[in-house]
Order: C-alpha cells, then sequence, then structure tokens
C-alpha cells in the first residue's frame, strides 16, 4: 500500500486474531466466547494481555456477572470479576465519581477472592497493583512497605513480590508499579520513575519487556516538561536516548517471541528509534506493526495531542520516513 493510502487503525487485540473475535461477542454481552479463549490461552504472558484487554471490554456489561451466575465455581470467571471490579474503580477515581470510594473496596475484595480462587494466577495481584495507585498518601500499611533496593521508595512492594512469585517480570505488574509511582505526585516522582525502570530493567533476562520501561518515562518526562511544537528536538536524540532505544531493540525486541511483544511496547520502540533518527531500526518494528498503532507515545508529539488524528498523523509521518529510509 502507498504511504498516501495507508491508514493506520486502533485495535487492542493488535494482532492476537482468537481475541478480537472474543471481543466481537463480548461487546454484545456474550461470554462463551471469552471463556474458551481463556481456557485455551498456553501461558501467563498471554493471559495477562488477554485478561487485561477482555477486561476493558467487559467493564462495560453484565457479561461477567452472567458467567458467574452460569458458572459459579470457574475460576476464571473470578479473575475475570476482579478484573472488570478493578478496571470500574480506576475510571470512577479518574473520573471523581462519587461512587469511587465503595468501587474501590469493592474491587480489593474481588481481588483477594479471585487471588483465593486462582492461588497460582498473577493476575489478581496485578489488579492490586493497579489499586494501589487509587490510595492517595499511601494510607495502607500493603501499600507503603519498604524497598528491596537503595533509590528506590516505599510502595506495594509485597504485592509486586507475590506476582513476580508466581509469574516473574511480568508486565503489566511493574507499568502498574510505575503507575503508582506518577500517582504518588511527589516533585520528584519522574526522577523516582526512572530509578525504579533502572532498576526493574537491570534485573530482567534478555527478551523481557521490562527492558522497555525506559522508553516510556522518557516519553512521560517529555510529555511533563515540554512543549508540543517540536517533531524533533534534543530529547529524543540524546546519547542516553539512543542508548535506551537500542537497548530495548537488541535485548527485548529481537530476543522475544512476536506472540509476546504488545502493541504499546512496539509503539514505544518505534517512536524511540525514529526519534533517535534510526530509521533503518524503526522500519524493521514498523514492519512488524503491520498497521496498528496506540495514540501514545504519537500523542506526546503531535500539536494536538488531545485529537487522536494528531497521534495518527505523527505516526504516519514517522511510518512513511522510516521505511523511506529503509527501502533507500
Amino acid at each position: 500500500m502507498a504511504n498516501g493510502e495507508f491508514r493506520p487503525v486502533y485495535h487492542p487485540a493488535g494482532h492476537d486474531n482468537e481475541l478480537r473475535a472474543a471481543l466481537q461477542d463480548l461487546r454484545t454481552g456474550r461470554w462463551i466466547a471469552m471463556r474458551d479463549l481463556l481456557g485455551r490461552t498456553p501461558d501467563w504472558t498471554l493471559w495477562t494481555q488477554r485478561t487485561q484487554v477482555l477486561g476493558a471490554v467487559a467493564a462495560g456489561t453484565d457479561a461477567i456477572r452472567t458467567w458467574l451466575t452460569e458458572e459459579p465455581e470457574s475460576t476464571a470467571a473470578a479473575v475475570m470479576r476482579a478484573r472488570v471490579a478493578v478496571e470500574r474503580a480506576v475510571r470512577a477515581n479518574r473520573s471523581g465519581h462519587p461512587s469511587g470510594r465503595e468501587l474501590w473496596q469493592e474491587a480489593w475484595e474481588a481481588c483477594r477472592s479471585a487471588a483465593h480462587a486462582a492461588p497460582a494466577d498473577p493476575v489478581p495481584w496485578v489488579c492490586l497493583l493497579a489499586l494501589s495507585q487509587l490510595d492517595d498518601g499511601q494510607r495502607l500499611a500493603e501499600h507503603r512497605l519498604p524497598p528491596p533496593g537503595p533509590m528506590l521508595f516505599p510502595g506495594p512492594w509485597g504485592l509486586l513480590a507475590e506476582a513476580d512469585r508466581r509469574d516473574p517480570h511480568n508486565r503489566e505488574a511493574y507499568h502498574r508499579m510505575l503507575q503508582f509511582v506518577y500517582a504518588r505526585g511527589a516533585g520528584g516522582a519522574l526522577v523516582e520513575a526512572v530509578n525504579f525502570v533502572q532498576w526493574a530493567s537491570s534485573t530482567a533476562p534478555e527478551g523481557s519487556a521490562l527492558h522497555v520501561l525506559p522508553l516510556y518515562v522518557r516519553v512521560e518526562r517529555y510529555r511533563r516538561e515540554h512543549d508540543h511544537d517540536k517533531a524533533l528536538d534534543l530529547h529524543w536524540v540524546t546519547e542516553d536516548a539512543e542508548r535506551e532505544a537500542l537497548r530495548a531493540l537488541e535485548v527485548w525486541y529481537r530476543r522475544s517471541p512476536a506472540a509476546a511483544r504488545t502493541l504499546p511496547d512496539l509503539n514505544h520502540l518505534a517512536h524511540a528509534l525514529w526519534g533517535a533518527l534510526r530509521f533503518a531500526d524503526a522500519a524493521e518494528v514498523f514492519r512488524e506493526l503491520g498497521p496498528y498503532f496506540t495514540s501514545l507515545p504519537w500523542a506526546c508529539r503531535s500539536r494536538t495531542p488531545e485529537d487522536p488524528g494528531g497521534a495518527e498523523e505523527v505516526f504516519v509521518r514517522a511510518r512513511a520516513r522510516a521505511l523511506a529510509a529503509e527501502s533507500g
């Protein structure tokens, strides 16, 4: 397809065709396809990804309640109930809805229930980590445990350890910890975020998505500290920025199975390589993305960051530049 005709697509399932089909049913309130999909999901990496996407859609339906009515002993349904409850609590908190605290309590109880029903599953603990960002001031003791290393912060380290015990280096668990750092709201949150992702990526094995974490913090720092009127600037072409991008390319992308790579990670890597002027390397990642894109990180480079069309325009421009460089 010629660049002038290319139109990117946003879809939470990305390349996961089975998940896309289950989501289509779920949006109409049907749950059988979701149950069957989860029943044949082979590992914790894909399980975590699929339950997260399914939970975001199921939060707008009664599908999980219906599933539990039909199959009250289903552990997968219990985990999905936790996913939905957490999604609703986070949304209520974000919008300032008066039911936020009540939904938070319901979600906490659903997570604990799911952890009991599925003791080997990391997702209930990932869900509890997601709730930790709602605890302003870290009032709950489980959200202010001493850190496991220097230069880190008091936080929900016990919850992260529980997720790690079940699925070492679980991608979503560490992203939830990063969200917790940002929610602390302290002036040093970005410094704490940098320290955290450096610690996390330094202990992660080759092929782990945790090697992409520094790219997320760089985008967040740019979003907070810079204007939105520069297509390329020194923030993205420094020696540190290039080193982070190339490390993610070599240690994560080229050493991980394609099925384990998420759309947000691929978009952040393509963006970082493009920003560092590594166009041929970026082209490799753009080719894997195909038509799929996510609004972040591209929105931060748009003159209209709140407009999805702005992010799409930046993505198309970056993709065209990278592919043109690759073709010579």
